[in-house]
């Protein structure tokens, strides 16, 4: 079975043919799958795992793309195109604020929703020609939303356009954060970020969405245990190694002096509390 290491010496049939009927099915499942299993797991995800939520034969995915990056180029170039067309027609349709937020909700939820999206637009190793292009295209559009609304004077004047792909890696670690125990936690955090984006004079309370609760103390709790990493074992726990002196814990290691407990162990002298 190949690997995704050797998939790049396979051959992908002319992009160019007409596909026939069944080989055009067999590539809109590869993508439908590739879109959830990214979705879920990120662009660490294997074309092994994307073989078998479509239901096809490994060989089936390799014949359609030939490695892993030409499917991500496919079906992420497409996916941050419609980011682009998101700030394009909020610059067309609102006014220069609600155009800057609605663009910047839109996009947090597809990067929400979306971890491979979130990690083709904000990770270099993913996503060459095609998505690199892509996301070059969708510059302009958010330059021209941050511009309209600064020069409508109400976007605070030191905002950047490259703060944006800042922000929304920060919306994704709120959903890794707090996803267990709501859903749209991360909502919250969002509008109290659009908030402080805006200046005093466009601030109006009848503009502000109502926000999702804030976690309880108990949630915050709950997010925290989801998110702790399992602790490294201490070094002297390896097979083999020797307990440090004052660490007896270990089963059939020889009791330090004063340290008594063990059954069958002699007591010392002045300790004839033991039974016999």
């Amino acid at each position: 079975m190949p690997s995704d290491h050797t998939a790049g010496t396979w051959v992908a049939e002319d992009a160019c043919r007409p596909l026939r009927k069944d080989a055009e099915r067999n590539r809109q499942r590869i993508l439908d799958a590739a879109s959830q299993v990214f979705a879920e797991r990120g662009l660490d995800a294997t074309l092994d795992d994307i073989a078998d939520r479509a239901g096809l034969g490994v060989g089936t995915v390799y014949r359609r793309f030939p490695n892993k990056e030409a499917l991500i180029e496919t079906l992420f170039e497409q996916r941050i195109e419609q980011m682009v067309m998101l700030a394009e027609r909020a610059t067309a349709e609102r006014e220069p604020w609600p155009a800057f937020a609605e663009f910047l909700r839109q996009a947090a939820c597809l990067h929400a929703e979306d971890r491979g999206l979130q990690e083709a637009m904000l990770n270099g190793s993913h996503g060459h020609k095609r998505v690199a292009a892509a996301r070059a295209r969708l510059v302009p559009a958010i330059v021209t939303l941050v511009d309209n609304a600064q020069a409508d004077g109400t976007l605070r004047p030191d905002f950047q356009p490259t703060d944006i792909p800042i922000i929304l890696k920060m919306i994704g670690c709120a959903v890794d954060y707090t996803s267990r125990v709501s859903h749209n936690a991360w909502r919250r955090y969002l509008e109290l970020l659009l908030d402080s984006l805006r200046t005093v004079e466009g601030r109006t309370v009848e503009s502000r969405p109502v926000l999702p609760p804030a976690l309880t103390v108990d949630e915050v709790t709950q997010a925290m245990q989801a998110m702790q990493c399992p602790r490294r074992p201490p070094l002297s726990a390896a097979a083999g190694r020797p307990e440090p002196a004052g660490r007896p814990e270990a089963a059939g290691r020889p009791e330090p002096a004063g340290r008594p407990e063990a059954a069958g162990r002699p007591e010392p002298a002045g300790r004839p509390e033991a039974a016999g």
